[in-house]
């Protein structure tokens, strides 16, 4: 429900193309609105498809306290404390038939745990966190492992796999694999971006993460008020008292949103602090 009596309590908001703009950058206005939420007491939660020590970057730069949900909700921890708030581990059985449905298309599937990737080819996700990592100081670095066998991975790292991930331009081939691993009955998919598909066991999603911060902290749902701008963001635009849906958001989850403010280059997310919570 709209409501403009600022009186909520958390805003959970996702990362690109939502707090980040195009060039992977928080603006200054975010960063003000944000800092001016916090002084506050408001709760600020980032949720992100991406793995956990990527989102940790961001956060740092914020200077902010935050619970991160990332692996799109398969793990909630807090920097400060190195606290692990939630987590679930990808089953196993789910992990092979991703890298088996994957190879059977010619794709590469990467295997994500809290700090790593895990995949047997530089390309396309890992590609492009190897060109970020250049840019990093090495403690800021995601860890990239290049393994001869994911399968082996799969028992080798048994207990930390977080999410499957394979990107490729060829929708056709990614709608198939989406069709054939969600008959597992197992799992959760979404997809950030056309040319992603984000695997993770059944029921995780960000709706669900902050469903159960909300609990932690024992915030009410129509006191939280959720951003995004893609499909892995609706689970919690839908949870949240107040779902609110970028500008440059695709049209499935606009239609979902309770509001739609500016898009990232019109500092959307701080548009969101000034007129609901300030």
């Amino acid at each position: 429900m709209l409501s403009r009596q600022n009186n909520y309590k958390m805003v959970v908001m996702d990362m690109d193309y939502t707090l980040l703009n195009k060039n992977k950058e928080v603006s200054p206005g975010n960063k003000e609105a944000l800092a001016e939420a916090a002084k506050k007491g408001v709760h600020l939660v980032v949720a992100t498809g991406r793995i956990y020590s990527s989102a940790r970057f961001y956060t740092r730069l914020l200077g902010i306290n935050t619970p991160i949900i990332a692996s799109n909700g398969a793990i909630i921890k807090e920097d400060a404390t190195n606290k692990i708030m939630f987590q679930s581990i990808l089953l196993d059985e789910v992990a092979l038939e991703m890298i088996r449905l994957c190879k059977e298309n010619g794709l590469y599937c990467h295997l994500y745990s809290q700090d790593t990737v895990y995949t047997e080819k530089i390309i396309n996700i890992s590609q492009r966190y190897s060109e970020w990592n250049q840019r990093l100081n090495e403690e800021d670095r995601i860890n990239i492992n290049v393994v001869e066998s994911l399968e082996k991975t799969v028992e080798e790292e048994r207990g930390k796999i977080l999410k499957a991930v394979v990107v490729d331009d060829d929708e056709e081939k990614l709608a198939y694999i989406r069709e054939k691993i969600m008959e597992t009955g197992k799992v959760s998919v979404s997809q950030s971006l056309k040319d992603n598909l984000e695997v993770m066991n059944k029921g995780i999603n960000k709706g669900n993460a902050i469903r159960i911060l909300s609990e932690i902290y024992g915030i009410k749902r129509d006191e939280i008020i959720a951003i995004g701008d893609n499909e892995n963001d609706i689970s919690m635009v839908e949870y949240a008292g107040l779902g609110i849906a970028m500008g440059n958001a695709v049209d499935i989850l606009k239609e979902r949103a309770d509001y739609i403010t500016g898009t990232y280059d019109e500092d959307g997310v701080a548009q969101v602090i000034r007129e609901f919570v300030l």
